[in-house]
C-alpha cells in the first residue's frame, strides 16, 4: 500500500453496511471533515428535476462550460446525498470546466433497484432537454460515478443505448460496482481491506437488490452485449473488491469497440481519493476532472 495512504487506514470506520442508518451517519462524518472546495469560479445551484418522484440534484457551473456530466455520488448504493458528494463534484467541475450535475438518487434499502437507475436516467433526460438552459451542447453530455454510483451511471448508458434516450458523449467511471455475483479474484479475495471489503460488496448488493434477480441494468456486467456504448474512463484501485471486474468490463468494452482509457492505481484502495493529502490521491482526482475535460473537448 501506498506509504501515504496506509497512515490513515487506522482512522477509516469500520466496513459495516448492516445498520444503514449507522452507515450514513459515519459516512457524513467522514465527509464533512474533507476541506472544502474553491467554488468561487462557478456557480452552484440547487434545483429538483420533475420526475416520479422528483429528484434533488446541484448544479455546478464553471465560467464558459459547454459540456456536461450527469454524476453519480457513491455509497454502496446505501450512503451518500448532494451534501456529501459536494467535495468531489464541485473539483471535477473545476477541473473539467464542465457543468457537472449531482444527483441525490434515492437509496436502498429503502428504495431498491430500479430507484436509483430511474432517478438518474430522468435527470440524464432533463439535462439533455433543457440543454440550452443550462449553457451546454447537446451532444456533449457525459455520465459517471464513484463505485456505486459509477456502476449506476454505466447502467445509465446500457438503457440510453436499449432504448434511444439521449446521446452520451462519454462515461467516467470511477472504481465502479459493476457485478452482484462477486465472483472475481479480487471480490472472493480481498476480506479485510480498507473501508471496502468482500463482506460490504455483499450487503451493498443485498440492500439493493432485496430478493429479484439482478438484470444488466442492476449489474452491467451482466450485460451480453457492450457494442454501441459512448467511450470510457475506468479507474481502478489495486487493494479494491471491484478492481478485476472493472478489468474485466474494460477489456470487453474494449473487444465490442468501445474505445476505453483505462488506469490501474497502484497501492492505493477503494475511496482512497478522499485523502486529499496524498500525492497519488492528488493525481486520482486530478485525472478525473482532466479525462473528462479531453472527452469533452472539440
Amino acid at each position: 500500500m501506498d506509504p501515504e495512504l496506509e497512515a490513515f487506514v487506522p482512522l477509516f470506520p469500520r466496513a459495516d453496511l448492516t445498520d444503514p442508518v449507522a452507515a450514513r451517519d459515519s459516512f457524513a462524518e467522514l465527509a464533512a471533515a474533507v476541506p472544502a472546495p474553491e467554488t468561487a469560479d462557478m456557480a452552484v445551484e440547487d434545483r429538483t428535476v420533475p420526475a416520479d418522484p422528483d429528484v434533488p440534484v446541484r448544479i455546478y457551473r464553471p465560467r464558459q462550460a459547454r459540456g456536461a456530466l450527469v454524476w453519480l455520488h457513491g455509497g454502496g448504493f446505501v450512503m451518500g446525498n448532494l451534501d456529501t458528494e459536494h467535495p468531489w463534484a464541485a473539483r471535477i467541475a473545476d477541473g473539467s470546466g464542465a457543468v457537472v450535475i449531482s444527483v441525490g438518487y434515492r437509496l436502498a434499502p429503502e428504495h431498491r433497484f430500479p430507484a436509483a437507475l430511474d432517478d438518474a436516467y430522468a435527470v440524464l433526460r432533463w439535462t439533455a432537454e433543457h440543454a440550452a438552459e443550462l449553457g451546454i451542447d447537446p451532444e456533449r453530455i457525459a455520465v459517471g460515478g464513484h463505485s456505486a454510483g459509477a456502476g449506476i451511471a454505466a447502467a445509465v448508458a446500457l438503457r440510453a443505448r436499449d432504448h434511444q434516450g439521449p446521446p452520451i458523449r462519454f462515461q467516467l467511471l470511477n472504481q465502479p460496482g459493476l457485478d452482484d455475483r462477486q465472483e472475481t479474484w479480487s471480490a472472493r479475495n480481498f476480506t479485510d481491506t480498507p473501508w471496502f471489503n468482500r463482506g460490504k460488496a455483499a450487503t451493498a448488493w443485498r440492500h439493493y437488490l432485496g430478493s429479484q434477480p439482478a438484470t444488466p441494468y442492476a449489474a452491467p456486467a451482466r450485460a451480453a452485449d457492450l457494442s454501441g456504448l459512448p467511450p470510457a474512463y475506468i479507474a481502478t484501485a489495486e487493494l479494491c473488491p471491484n478492481r478485476d471486474e472493472d478489468l474485466a468490463y474494460a477489456l470487453r468494452l474494449l473487444q465490442a469497440g468501445v474505445s476505453v482509457e483505462l488506469h490501474q492505481w497502484p497501492g492505493t484502495f477503494h475511496g482512497s481519493q478522499a485523502i486529499l493529502s496524498a500525492e497519488v490521491s492528488q493525481r486520482q482526482n486530478a485525472e478525473l476532472g482532466a479525462a473528462l475535460r479531453r472527452a469533452l473537448a472539440d
